[in-house]
């Protein structure tokens, strides 16, 4: 008995050290994915922490993501890892495939305007450890929100939108999201639309959110719109950017019960806090590799 215990002592403490690693993964649906890529993992002593799979039946898809560690007290690095994967069930299984270091936060640059609530929640997430990024600089068209964001000692880019010029202005974002090695981009409230060009240039890799269930109420003044037309409900939508205008791969949407008794104001607000949370939501999942594009929708594995 005693052995055991000491068996088990030792086996938890390996577990506790050891790096946790993330696997995400897409392929054609077949009999063995889920088998093949956990009996990979066990056969170079791997365990299994957490995974989810999903079979999409209608384009015809797996979904895989694991999180593991080893259970020695030395593992491969993940480069070696890799090449065997891709060796004995990458490439038999048609897969695209990525391996993650856990505990590496993915960095992300946010981009806002003038209004910031999303970049204010998003910030004292991420200052409390709550959200699992780095905020490595916050990109602006307008000086609204520099106070806010240098108190939490980040960056500010103060990057005007001229008139003719704003290619020249997204080739500074561009620049910007280079130079610190930024790995995705959020548009927390951004009122500018992105050219096709830079939709492209971060496509897969920008999130943005908006004040409604797409595709309604689109454009400015969402919420007097709302109001106009006497809703029940408000909800918001955060998705993936892409050349066609709020009409990216959903990753996330939240709604709200609202009434006749509320004013513009007060859809204003409750709009406001919603957005808030929904796009942390979003954030959160895309940096836990939890978001899996699948055609112009989405698989969040969580």
């Amino acid at each position: 008995m005693t052995s055991f215990n000491q068996s088990e002592t030792a086996a938890a403490s390996i577990a506790a050290q050891a790096e946790h690693i993330v696997l995400t993964l897409s392929c054609p649906d077949t009999i063995g994915v889920v088998a093949a890529v956990t009996g990979f993992l066990a056969s170079h002593r791997y365990s299994v922490s957490e995974a989810h799979h999903h079979d999409d039946s209608h384009s015809g898809s797996s979904f895989v993501r694991a999180v593991f560690h080893s259970v020695e007290p030395q593992s491969l690095p993940i480069e070696e890892l890799d090449k065997l994967f891709a060796e004995q069930v990458g490439t038999p299984f048609k897969m695209r495939w990525q391996f993650h270091a856990q505990r590496r936060k993915c960095r992300v640059l946010l981009a806002v305007s003038r209004h910031g609530h999303c970049l204010n929640s998003i910030l004292h997430r991420w200052s409390t450890g709550t959200l699992p990024i780095h905020v490595v600089g916050v990109v602006s068209n307008h000086q609204d929100m520099r106070s806010l964001v240098e108190w939490h000692g980040v960056p500010y880019y103060y990057l005007p939108v001229i008139e003719g010029r704003k290619r020249e202005q997204e080739e500074r974002i561009k620049e910007v999201f280079a130079r610190t090695e930024a790995e995705l981009l959020v548009l927390a409230r951004y009122m500018q639309i992105l050219s096709d060009d830079a939709c492209r240039h971060f496509d897969g890799n920008a999130i943005n959110i908006h004040h409604s269930f797409l595709p309604g109420f689109k454009g400015a003044k969402a919420y007097h719109q709302a109001f106009e037309r006497g809703v029940k409900s408000i909800g918001a939508t955060a998705h993936y950017v892409t050349t066609d205008l709020d009409e990216g791969p959903i990753i996330e949407q939240g709604v709200e019960r609202v009434d006749h008794t509320y004013s513009p104001e007060d859809l204003t607000v409750t709009g406001s806090e919603l957005e808030s949370v929904v796009l942390n939501r979003a954030i959160k999942w895309h940096a836990e590799r939890r978001v899996f594009r699948n055609g112009n929708k989405t698989v969040v594995l969580k």
